[in-house]
């Protein structure tokens, strides 16, 4: 320490490390207020300045913002909590770069280990998606896809069922199965009703409010019978399934009505596309819905059945 108790703005770069243009910016951003000036006006620095800029430095080793440090020098007596709000905070800023940075690397594997006539088609599909991407897309198009006024809180459970995340360290399969359910859900479509399955714009759902309710429990009493590798049958997860659909037609559970319900229920082609690409990015760890209908539907007696 100077014999004064004041550092020059040379001695305290010395001991600190750092260059005399570090402690002029810092000083000079408010960061490290000077304790006066000297006769020949040279700035002079206090006893607590050495401690101060290696703090600063600290802070700054971190990444975190010149703004935010200076916010947090504010703040010397809630030190340790704020000191821990912004490290939260930078580390959700560096895992949605380090998230964006995976999804360009396996889209440029995507692009560099397909045959050159796919090239140009894959990066289409890949440069209209952000990065990383959205998932509002496919959200839009299940709210169009359900009927209308069902309650926001079953709305939101469909949509956390349906609508798959972007994975945080996708492969490339992946990236290109993303990049085609966002081409897909973005594609034109009729607007006259015929977007949402038969059941619903043909007059007979009358309840879907308690038909969605009930396929949520149904579909996943199916898929613990898909991931133990049973074929469709009768039992708990198609007397669920059938309940749902008797109740929101207002009618019981009877074999006459499972098996006008067989030829009732038919495959929705937009849907089936949609849940194939959603199971590349899920995995077979996690059946789909859609996965779960046709093992209900396929459980169900036939038009003809006795």
């Amino acid at each position: 320490m100077p014999p004064d108790g004041l550092w020059s703005i040379g001695e305290l770069a010395e001991h600190a490390g750092v260059t005399v243009k570090t402690v002029r910016f810092y000083s000079d951003r408010g960061l490290l207020p000077e304790a006066g000036r000297s006769a020949g006006g040279h700035r002079r620095y206090g006893p607590g300045a050495l401690d101060r800029l290696r703090l600063i430095r600290s802070l700054r080793s971190l990444d975190l913002p010149v703004p935010d440090v200076g916010r947090l020098l504010d703040r010397e007596d809630v030190l340790a909590d704020a000191l821990e709000d912004a490290v939260a905070g930078r580390l959700r800023e560096l895992g949605s770069q380090l998230s964006a940075l995976r999804w360009r690397e396996a889209a440029l594997h995507a692009l560099r280990d397909c045959a050159a006539a796919e090239r140009a088609d894959r990066l289409r599909l890949i440069g209209a998606l952000s990065t990383p991407p959205s998932t509002a897309p496919m959200r839009r198009f299940w709210r169009r896809w359900l009927p209308p006024r069902l309650p926001a809180g079953l709305v939101g459970r469909i949509l956390e069922l349906s609508v798959p995340e972007p994975p945080g360290d996708p492969t490339p399969d992946q990236v290109l199965a993303f990049a085609r359910l966002h081409a897909f859900t973005t594609g034109s479509c009729p607007d006259d009703g015929r977007l949402r399955p038969a059941d619903h714009w043909n007059g007979a759902g009358g309840r879907p409010a308690a038909l969605y309710e009930g396929l949520g429990e149904a579909y996943d009493l199916a898929a613990a019978e898909l991931l133990a590798g049973r074929e469709p049958r009768e039992g708990d997860a198609l007397d669920c399934f059938v309940s749902a659909y008797a109740l929101a037609h207002r009618t019981r559970d009877t074999p006459a009505f499972r098996r006008l319900l067989s030829g009732l229920l038919a495959a929705e082609p937009r849907a089936d596309l949609y849940w194939r690409l959603a199971a590349q990015l899920w995995g077979p760890a996690r059946p789909t819905p859609g996965a779960a209908d046709d093992w209900l539907r396929a459980a169900l007696p036939g038009p003809d059945a006795a």
